[in-house]
């Protein structure tokens, strides 16, 4: 592999990143992946399925993410979405009893600077 070409950005389970949602289109790139950078300070690495608990946790938190909001693009998020979520803030649902489940092929490996892979395991959804 020559320094041009890029590596394969990975998961937490080391495996190469799968995108995670295409509609609505997430990440911080809003490329459908759970890819990260520096500039992505919320680390929004975390692939989700949302819930009607963890919205209302969210919105409670300060993060209204249901109210759509089409000045920005931002259709508002519905339980069942996929969604690339700040891996701190699902670290903080998790610690409340309000974690959405996760899917680990989608979830960035960067996720685990926050989160630790057991907790991460315990909401799986693509773990057979």
């Amino acid at each position: 592999m020559t320094e041009q070409q890029e590596q394969p950005e990975l998961n937490v389970l080391g495996e190469p990143l799968v995108p995670c949602a295409l509609d609505p289109i997430t990440g911080f790139y809003r490329d459908g992946s759970c890819r990260t950078c520096e500039e992505d300070t919320g680390s929004h690495t975390v692939c989700v399925e949302l819930t009607a608990e963890f919205l209302s946790f969210s919105r409670a938190a300060g993060n209204d993410l249901s109210t759509p909001h089409p000045e920005f693009g931002f259709p508002g998020l519905r339980p069942g979405d996929r969604w690339c979520l700040c891996a701190p803030r699902w670290q903080e649902a998790y610690e409340a009893g309000a974690a959405p489940r996760v899917f680990l092929l989608g979830t960035h490996a960067g996720a685990l600077a926050h989160v630790d892979l057991a907790s991460l395991k315990e909401f799986a959804r693509d773990l057979s």
